[in-house]
């Protein structure tokens, strides 16, 4: 079981959650909950306006809501901002995003019951999945919409994955709550489902970026490359880090291969940069993972409500930290580092397939003319990476005005962490690509042999995708081995640690 504290969430143990770890609330959380919830109540029985506890909201926040009407303000709140759109959310998105939701809930600046936290958590608990459309946001007030259809369920509306929300509540053993002032903002105003989609993205680019050195890896061998240009002097003489990372990497699966040592005196002055500079290029598609790695984990623990309370002092001051830029920024470039992988990977394949440039059968096929090989697997990662190209394009530099210009500046984050699991989904099939033709490539060079790691992980792609001696459909081949960069099966393959 994760406890949520609301201070120290990771990105692993999100995972979990996502996958379907349960999740627990610490008592110090449980305790700041009910002392922000005092306040709330205090304020409650008080005239004074005070924005999402007796006014309206958005360009509505000058109305004075009459006490009597404070409960109906919160459920009309989240009915009339459930307003999304388009294919639903994946499950595990949708779990990332209820937990990000309770662990902001649970640092105890959000107003809200102790009851209420408890329920949203027992719906992760007890597998109730709310059904959230994917498009409806822009990041202004926090992801409004994609949140309401989330928060509906909890008072026993919405629909969760086909029935209705009060269907599934009773069918899990739960009773909907009745929202109290202030409970319905504190379930909707915020970053989270941006914040999911950038989680769960991350973790795979991350582990995208492990698996692309070990491609490359498989590919300078496969081409006949040189292990030179990953010499640690030259790249400590630079001084990215991540640079040195992907370097050492290269270095350690290359170590010991028979293939390089018998091309070691051939003549060749240098290779192209698609294999010379591959530490430099992965290693910046690792700097800006880094960035967006220190804007999650922040963002993971961080107060996105408005108004906040401050239990301490008493006072619920109205702010702006629902504002997604932070997590736009961050998907962005998540979505440049994936481009990154993706454009050299590519040209990685095109040199593997292309006779002039490899010095292999043409197309991988010792049989061409009357055997395509892998011509088209070349093509297919041309596509997706000319597509990545467009999806790469920046979300944050957008804006459009909202709600009668009250909210005049719009971050765009959920286009943004839309973008960045398809880029990875893009980017992570081209470098599927990339390892099927390095793999065939070494088969070709036969008798001599790879290293022992990149050996290892190239028996291990055997073991689900046979060598391709006659021509077949790929596209199996792909998923599957697009599975095991996914699954961190691939560089689990090589028995070393791939940085």
């Amino acid at each position: 079981m994760v406890e949520l504290d609301g201070h120290s969430l990771t990105l692993d143990q999100l995972i979990a959650i996502a996958d379907g770890d349960r999740v627990g609330l610490s008592g110090a959380a449980r305790q700041r909950v009910q002392a922000a919830r005092s306040v709330v109540d205090d304020c409650a029985q008080h005239d004074t306006p005070t924005y999402g506890i007796n006014t309206g909201f958005g360009d509505f926040a000058e109305v004075k809501i009459p006490r009597e009407q404070l409960d109906t303000l919160q459920v009309n709140l989240l009915r009339s901002h459930a307003a999304g759109v388009g294919d639903p959310l994946p499950v595990p998105v949708v779990r990332a995003t209820m937990a990000l939701r309770a662990n902001v809930l649970a640092k105890g600046f959000s107003g809200i019951r102790l009851d209420t936290l408890d329920l949203l958590i027992e719906l992760l608990n007890r597998r109730v999945h709310p059904t959230v459309p994917s498009r409806g946001s822009v990041g202004a007030s926090g992801d409004l919409a994609p949140l309401a259809h989330l928060a509906l369920v909890v008072i026993g509306e919405g629909d969760v994955e086909g029935m209705s929300g009060a269907h599934a509540l009773r069918a899990a053993g739960l009773e909907p709550i009745t929202l109290a002032p202030k409970e319905g903002l504190a379930l909707i105003n915020g970053t989270q489902p941006s914040t999911a989609l950038l989680g769960l993205a991350l973790h795979g680019a991350e582990r995208l970026a492990r698996a692309a050195d070990v491609a490359a890896a498989m590919s300078i061998d496969g081409l006949q490359g040189s292990a030179k240009p990953f010499d640690h002097r030259i790249h400590a003489a630079r001084g990215f880090p991540e640079q040195a990372i992907s370097a050492d990497n290269l270095t350690a699966l290359l170590a010991g291969s028979g293939i390089n040592a018998a091309h070691a005196n051939c003549g060749r002055v240098q290779d192209a940069y698609s294999m010379r500079c591959a530490a430099q290029v992965h290693g910046s598609a690792r700097g800006a993972f880094g960035f967006a790695r220190r804007t999650f984990d922040i963002e993971a623990n961080a107060a996105t409500d408005n108004p906040m309370v401050f239990a301490d002092t008493g006072e619920i001051i109205s702010g702006g930290n629902f504002h997604g830029a932070p997590v736009a920024l961050a998907c962005d470039v998540l979505c440049l580092g994936l481009a990154q992988l993706a454009t050299i990977s590519e040209r990685r394949s095109e040199r593997l397939v292309n006779p002039a440039l490899s010095g292999l059968p043409a197309f991988l096929t010792r049989d061409g003319g009357l055997q395509s090989g892998l011509m088209m697997a070349q093509v297919t990662a041309a596509a997706l990476t000319s597509e990545l190209k467009t999806v790469a394009h920046p979300s944050s530099v957008d804006t459009i005005p909202t709600s009668a210009n009250r909210e005049d500046h719009v971050s765009m984050s959920m286009s943004a962490a839309l973008k960045a699991l398809r880029a990875l989904e893009l980017a992570r099939t081209v470098v599927a690509v990339e390892i099927l033709c390095a793999a065939q490539a070494i088969d070709l060079l036969a008798p001599l042999q790879t290293s022992p790691p990149l050996m290892r992980a190239h028996d291990f792609i055997r073991s689900r995708v046979a060598t391709l001696d006659a021509d077949r459909s790929t596209s199996g081949d792909l998923a599957s081995i697009a599975d095991m960069i996914a699954s961190g099966e691939l560089e689990r393959a090589c028995a070393m640690k791939v940085n």
